[in-house]
């Protein structure tokens, strides 16, 4: 629906500010929580992590658009270790937050304040952990928050490791691998290895193809 004289339309700050995204305010402050949800998810959970000294890095969403690459989101996905999971959930369940889900690999969390939305976790260990936390980078998520985020490959792998699991994210999936393939920093025959390790090589084959194709056209 287009808004009628939408040129002369007029947004007042004041009202913007004092109800719409005032946290204050009773009715205001559900859509302020909306507005501000991620940095304060990204605030809770850093300072935890830094004050338990827990190894914690970016996936997911928030980990492409480290990259350069934006798509929608509702939730806010980290990976970190195993051995960390109790002190995480029971850190999650101290803040209000529900535990939807929780095996020795993932745990998914949700606040009943909209505003706060879901947490999901990846759980790492040996080998695994000690490659992947190795090599993070801080990076600019958020206004003035930096967060750890995996390599580009790491990335890769884990989105190859969910097509395996669930053929039916691959939609989503590929399009992501995609360009994460794309970027210079990628150490490719890594990820390549990724796609053998999981059995994904039609996968890496179609991507393959049709990245020379626009190459070539």
């Amino acid at each position: 629906m287009t808004t009628p004289n939408a040129e002369h339309s007029v947004v007042n700050i004041h009202k913007l500010r004092d109800y719409c995204l005032n946290p204050m305010y009773d009715e205001g402050k559900y859509k302020a929580r909306s507005v501000m949800n991620f940095k304060k998810i990204f605030q809770l959970l850093i300072d935890f992590f830094e004050q338990e000294k827990i190894d914690y890095a970016l996936i997911g969403a928030f980990a492409l658009k480290a990259y350069g690459y934006v798509r929608a989101t509702q939730d806010v996905d980290f990976i970190v270790r195993q051995e960390d999971q109790t002190k995480i959930i029971s850190n999650l369940e101290s803040l209000g937050f529900e535990t939807l889900h929780a095996s020795t690999g993932y745990s998914n969390h949700a606040h009943p304040l909209s505003g706060l939305g879901r947490i999901d976790f990846v759980y790492v260990r040996g080998e695994t952990a000690e490659t992947i936390f190795a090599r993070t980078r801080r990076i600019l998520i958020l206004g003035d928050i930096t967060v750890p985020v995996v390599r580009p490959e790491h990335l890769v792998a884990l989105k190859v490791f969910a097509m395996k699991n669930d053929p039916n994210r691959a939609l989503r999936e590929m399009a992501d691998i995609e360009y994460l393939l794309r970027l210079p920093e990628i150490e490719m025959e890594t990820a390549k290895k990724y796609f053998e390790k999981y059995g994904q090589m039609d996968r890496y084959y179609d991507i393959m193809d049709g990245k020379e194709k626009k190459q070539g056209s």
